[in-house]
């Protein structure tokens, strides 16, 4: 299985998401080809409901706690609620710029 399609598993089981899309954006990176380390999250889902940006990505840490330790080098996150998401329409989502994995996946 891709390590895109075992982030959407996990977070499909954990999040039951409205919305949710998965981005291999390791190529924007200095990684070897095919490393699949670098990953755009948008995931919205009614478990964020009262919760702050930081406690979604600390549940979102957690359940991704394994491949942070050993495959994922970066993982932009974008949480919401689905209130907060039909707000954002026609907003473009960017990742932050990595400073760098020298290399390493």
């Amino acid at each position: 299985m891709m390590m895109r399609e075992q982030i959407e598993a996990k977070l499909k089981a954990a999040f039951e998401p409205l919305i949710l899309e998965v981005v291999d954006e390791s190529y924007r990176h200095n990684v070897p080809a095919g490393s699949e380390s670098h990953f755009k999250v948008v995931l919205v889902s009614d478990r964020f409901t009262g919760e702050r940006f930081l406690n979604r990505h600390r549940m979102i840490y957690g359940t991704l706690a394994d491949e942070l330790s050993t495959t994922i080098h970066a993982l932009a996150l974008h949480t919401y609620t689905l209130k907060e998401w039909e707000g954002l329409q026609d907003t473009l989502l960017t990742s932050p710029a990595c400073r760098g994995a020298g290399g390493i996946a």
